[in-house]
């Protein structure tokens, strides 16, 4: 769709600008400002939020519709826009674009760089492991941006690391900083919640008796972290031996702890136990809240009982309780778990008519029965669909399309889907690769092969230029 000088400006419209740029593959960012330069549209915070959000995955044109943006007169990114521009740039590993924004942030008037911006470069880089830079920020950004070095500060770049797979350099950080910053109870939870995950529960428990030297009691998020990765390991009688030493130590269970257990009892196929706890909590005085019936629904349809899971679900509001999209989304994967294609769909229009956003893990188990069905337009109904509520799809998103589709014998649309997603700027999982070949290859489909890896061997080479 083309625009020219004289026709009405767009307000908060971004379905002419998402037209735009997806109308084709830009090769750079200033080929998507020169496409956007002829066109008219009406800036705001909130159409640059929209934009940004729906093509937060698809590097080029998300960074070229930012910088056309800036250039606009009348018009200035806020803070939250910027913060925002960072994470994506972080996201794809563009770390020189990305501190080249952190530094026109700091250039700019007080308030544009604050704490927030460093948490998105510590988070990314931690995610991307690339650990020591992230601590490094931590240790820097008193200095270079003005950005205090407190307890929240702290939690943040411990969490990151955790999450980044690193709870032993979390761990160093805290030995570092402990005496020129102030620890709080969530310092110390943060480190026995990735003890925890990398299940080292001496140093869990270690972690635990330091929390008492600093003044600071054992709390339900501490114990239920023990719990959880007990709970994993499907090892029960571990999980209610916590259970009962957090009660002992005067730490009552909460609905999250339940929860956990509920889920991983399911999991394991016990579900009288698991819908027992449901009246030990009732017993305890603990309100079930929507995480514990989002849970109590999936056991009941992983058990096969859909009616009942239906039945929990119709039941949700009569009891005060406000249907979230994990209770969506795990509705919506119970009905695909059972081919339920309507009563699927249903739950998606259902999601916008009462103003429950939906997510990448509400289309996944959709577009997984659509592929395992071979139902293209639906298929194509989705995607459009994900789009109209600012998705757009991710590394996860690719690489289930390109598996259900290559297991369908459906190899053109696989092809075109790793397509997109390495033109995006997305890297492909190894797996995904190794299974499109393999298909291409049993198929007699060389030429299709080879441009798979020649698409490959771009991804490799941006790697090699970005290291």
């Amino acid at each position: 769709m083309m625009f020219k000088r004289d026709e009405p400006l767009f307000n908060q419209s971004a379905e002419p600008l998402t037209t735009l740029l997806q109308k084709q593959r830009y090769p750079s960012f200033q080929d998507v400002v020169q496409a956007l330069h002829p066109h008219s549209f009406q800036v705001s915070h909130s159409l640059v939020h929209q934009i940004l959000k729906r093509f937060n995955n698809d590097l080029i044109p998300v960074y070229g519709f930012f910088i056309w943006a800036k250039s606009q007169t009348g018009y200035v990114h806020s803070p939250e826009l910027y913060n925002y521009m960072v994470d994506i740039l972080g996201k794809f590993k563009r770390y020189d674009l990305m501190w080249e924004l952190v530094d026109e942030m700091a250039r700019l008037q007080t308030g544009y760089l604050t704490l927030d911006t460093m948490v998105k470069v510590m988070r990314r880089l931690a995610k991307n492991h690339e650990h020591e830079e992230a601590i490094q920020v931590f240790r820097r950004m008193g200095d270079d941006y003005g950005v205090d070095k407190d307890t929240k500060a702290l939690n943040v770049l411990m969490d990151a690391l955790v999450k980044g797979d690193s709870v032993e350099l979390a761990h160093n950080v805290l030995l570092e900083f402990k005496t020129s910053v102030p620890l709080s109870p969530l310092s110390f939870n943060i480190l026995v919640h990735g003890w925890c995950k990398v299940r080292k529960f001496d140093m869990a428990h270690k972690t635990m008796e330091d929390m008492k030297e600093h003044g600071f009691n054992p709390d339900v998020f501490s114990y239920t972290s023990l719990i959880e990765a007990h709970c994993r390991d499907k090892d029960f009688r571990k999980v209610y031996q916590v259970l009962e030493e957090m009660k002992k130590n005067g730490c009552n269970p909460n609905a999250v702890t339940y929860t956990n257990m509920m889920l991983a009892l399911g999991k394991a196929g016990h579900l009288n136990k698991a819908m027992e706890l449901y009246d030990k909590m009732k017993i305890e005085g603990i309100v079930a809240d929507t995480p514990f019936y989002s849970a109590l629904i999936f056991n009941l349809g992983k058990a096969g009982r859909l009616k009942d899971a239906c039945d929990v679900f119709d039941d949700m509001p009569k009891q005060g309780l406000v249907r979230d999209v994990v209770t969506y989304n795990t509705m919506i994967s119970i009905a695909c778990l059972h081919s339920k294609e309507e009563t699927a769909l249903r739950l998606l229009k259902e999601m916008g008519e009462v103003s429950c956003k939906p997510d990448l893990e509400t289309y996944h188990p959709l577009l997984k029965m659509c592929c395992k069905k071979k139902r293209m337009k639906v298929l194509k109904f989705l995607l459009v669909h994900m789009s109209q509520n600012d998705l757009s799809p991710e590394v996860g998103t690719y690489s289930l399309l390109v598996s259900c589709l290559c297991k369908s014998g459906k190899l053109d649309a696989a092809c075109s889907f790793f397509e997109d997603m390495v033109l995006q700027g997305l890297t492909p999982k190894d797996s995904t690769l190794k299974l499109l070949v393999a298909e291409l290859e049993s198929k007699g489909m060389l030429k299709e092969k080879a441009h798979v890896e020649s698409l490959m061997a771009r991804v490799s080479h941006k790697h090699a230029v970005l290291a």
